[in-house]
């Protein structure tokens, strides 16, 4: 049997609501114009505290590859560096957030994008549920509860676009579709290129792995030869669920987080500063935040 073009690796911990969400959107009923033996989910389970139920998540993700690390660091970047190692596919996309949602044609677009040019450094901008950043909105009373009934007033399983009539840019993606964002939560490399990286760096030991996925992201972006492409239409829909950074108070840990990476990297940090070049199509649903998005940069 062939091995998939493109393996997941997808990150979870105690998501026992958001998880079967989010791999359902990652199934081959949800996801567009990709055959399902092209591609592989692999979950990590980071040492929740409960077992995941691994017969519902299968039910929502068939095929799905489960790996649990007892006795886990707070940090996930043992994880992902171990899903690299399982992943089979010459394209590896790496999702640090098991509570994100994809859309429709997330997978197929990323393999597109690959085949444009053999150093192709590919991600997505980022939203949050809900009618705010979920740092601010948790603190006016968005919660899970609220969160279920706005995911219930659209349908999102027959079409995953109507996601973007609920919900707004991620802070990390504030200027829109056009520039490239301080970090991606939807990272798909070539295997050759995750090992020029060497994975995600397991220096960052903070609770949630601090600015590890900024830090992977713009060390991405400066790979020699590097083609960043964006993709256009496509990204990740953020559940709230009490995670370390994205749902607390706005800057709350940023302190913390930013003097382990400069301990680490030597210098303050810096969102990267490449161009990109922007792949996709974009979905009715849509316009609206690219009606907001600040118009390209010329280089």
């Amino acid at each position: 049997m062939s091995p998939p073009r493109l393996s997941v690796v997808l990150i979870g911990y105690d998501m026992a609501r958001e998880l079967p969400r989010t791999l359902h959107t990652l199934s081959p009923a949800y996801q567009r114009d990709i055959d399902p033996s092209d591609y592989e989910v692999i979950l990590i389970d980071n040492g929740s505290p409960h077992r995941p139920e691994l017969e519902r998540l299968r039910a929502s993700c068939p095929g799905l590859r489960f790996h649990r690390i007892e006795d886990a660091p707070p940090s996930p970047v043992s994880a992902i560096n171990q899903g690299l190692s399982l992943a089979r596919g010459e394209l590896i996309g790496v999702m640090i957030d098991g509570a994100r949602m994809a859309t429709p044609r997330l997978l197929a677009s990323a393999l597109e994008a690959s085949r444009l040019h053999p150093c192709a450094v590919i991600g997505t901008v980022a939203f949050h549920l809900g009618p705010d950043v979920q740092m601010r909105s948790v603190g006016n009373g968005y919660d899970q509860a609220e969160e279920d009934r706005l995911l219930d007033s659209v349908d999102w399983r027959k079409d995953g676009y109507e996601l973007f009539r609920i919900a707004v840019f991620a802070g990390s993606s504030a200027k829109g579709w056009f520039t490239v964002p301080s970090e991606t939560n939807a990272l798909f490399l070539r295997r050759g290129q995750w090992e020029q990286l060497g994975g995600y760096d397991p220096a960052f030991v903070t609770p949630g792995g601090g600015l590890v996925n900024l830090d992977t992201w713009a060390r991405a972006c400066a790979l020699p030869d590097a083609r960043v492409t964006m993709l256009l239409g496509e990204t990740t829909f953020h559940q709230v669920h009490g995670g370390i950074a994205t749902n607390a108070p706005p800057r709350s840990r940023w302190a913390e987080f930013h003097d382990e990476f400069v301990a680490i990297r030597g210098h303050d940090y810096r969102p990267p500063a490449r161009a990109a070049a922007c792949y996709g199509r974009i979905p009715p649903q849509a316009w609206p935040s690219v009606i907001a998005s600040r118009p390209p940069t010329s280089t």
